[in-house]
């Protein structure tokens, strides 16, 4: 599941995938639009600071910027950064595995399998959701029914 901290990051990396070519927002900003702790948006940025998807300058003019384009941050590599590995369970992780120490039989093992797929479903959209294509996503569960089908 999805933390907070997960959930508060990606807002944070939609609205500044918003923002115009070369401008900058502070975190205060931010965080009053999306009803978000600033202390804790500030540790939130500073990670993705840290994970090189995001850039900030101090002083007047300064404030945070996306580190790249939209279209070349994945929301996959996002979520890792701030809320480690996508699977469940770390016997289904493939950059955190760690085996079960109750497992007797982990290739026969189905809670571990079920896992695996729930896993590579999860990567499977957010590996290949941009930043670019999570900001133009319709902006109501309306609209989303209408475009995805939900």
């Amino acid at each position: 599941m999805l933390t907070n901290k997960g959930k508060y990051g990606l807002k944070a990396m939609v609205h500044l995938a918003g923002l115009p070519p070369g401008a900058r927002i502070g975190v205060a900003e931010i965080a009053e639009a999306h009803r978000i702790p600033k202390k804790f948006l500030d540790a939130i940025l500073g990670d993705l600071r840290n994970a090189g998807f995001v850039h900030s300058k101090k002083g007047p003019g300064g404030g945070y910027a996306l580190a790249r384009p939209a279209e070349e941050i994945r929301i996959g590599h996002v979520v890792r950064a701030l809320d480690g590995p996508l699977a469940p369970l770390p016997c289904a992780s493939r950059t955190a595995y760690r085996p079960c120490e109750d497992c007797a039989d982990e290739a026969a093992c189905s809670v571990r399998l079920a896992m695996l797929a729930v896993r590579n479903s999860i990567a499977g959209i957010l590996d290949n959701l941009t930043l670019e294509q999570m900001r133009a996503m319709p902006q109501t569960e309306a609209e989303a029914s209408l475009t995805y089908h939900i």
